[in-house]
């Protein structure tokens, strides 16, 4: 994953009416149930297979847990859980993709990871508007490939949540 020729891509500035701008970017594409989701490869630190966590208390369900990633504690969260995607299922296939963002690192659990993508420009769409109902503040938008659609998700809002803070409190 290093080796990239596009420079670190950080988040594009938002627009003068608030939506973020879409430019050309590279993502790691993963598999959620059915459906194939994107998060920036900048974000990415490492790759790893699903192994058991130690517990947190009071934890929500989608934070699963913690490991000892070299000496680092890391939170784990099920991205399926976490999305509301049905019952978490751990096999040869689930992955752990280690991010780090704003100093912060974090495992997300997903059931397969596929490829990184460079999407240009023309090849994303902003994110769907759901209505109030649906929960949509981690999507950055869509990106749109031959016969492939993948939901673009925002990474620093997903890790720099209370709920992931708080964790890496309770277990120092």
């Amino acid at each position: 994953m290093s080796g990239s020729s596009m420079p670190p891509a950080a988040p594009p500035p938002p627009t003068p009416g608030g939506e973020r701008e879409l430019v050309a970017r590279e993502v790691l594409a993963f598999k959620l149930g059915e459906e194939e989701y994107g998060i920036d490869i900048q974000s990415v630190q490492e790759l790893r297979g699903y192994e058991a966590v130690t517990r947190i208390a009071n934890a929500p369900p989608y934070l699963m847990g913690v490991v000892n990633l070299r000496g680092i504690i890391v939170p784990i969260m099920d991205l399926r859980v976490k999305f509301g995607i049905g019952a978490p299922r751990y096999d040869q296939f689930t992955v752990v993709v280690i991010v780090n963002v704003a100093s912060r690192t974090v495992g997300m659990v997903v059931d397969g990871v596929s490829d990184v993508i460079t999407l240009t420009a023309e090849q994303l769409r902003p994110p769907p508007e759901l209505g109030a109902m649906v929960a949509t503040g981690y999507l950055v938008g869509m990106g749109v490939l031959d016969d492939r659609m993948l939901i673009l998700v925002d990474v620093a809002r997903l890790v720099c949540n209370g709920d992931v803070a708080a964790m890496e409190k309770m277990a120092a």
